[in-house]
């Protein structure tokens, strides 16, 4: 049986939250210390997550009070 990470076996490996890689200052690329300059959204076998550097989604604003229904 295959051991279960902490944050999931279901991450899809990208290189902008890669622990070698840093965001280059267009916002768009990564700058990798295996691969050079790539794209956010590729990755390699040197993957290795890294959850701080992971942006996550923002919430949805939705004006208005629901408690009252």
């Amino acid at each position: 049986m295959a051991k279960k990470k902490y944050f999931g076996n279901d991450i899809e490996p990208q290189c902008q939250y890669c622990a070698f890689g840093t965001r280059a200052k267009d916002g768009n690329k990564v700058l990798c210390e295996k691969r050079g300059l790539v794209n956010g959204d590729a990755s390699c076998n040197k993957f290795s997550y890294s959850p701080l550097k992971r942006i996550p989604v923002k919430q949805l604003h939705i004006p208005g009070n629901f408690d009252d229904e």
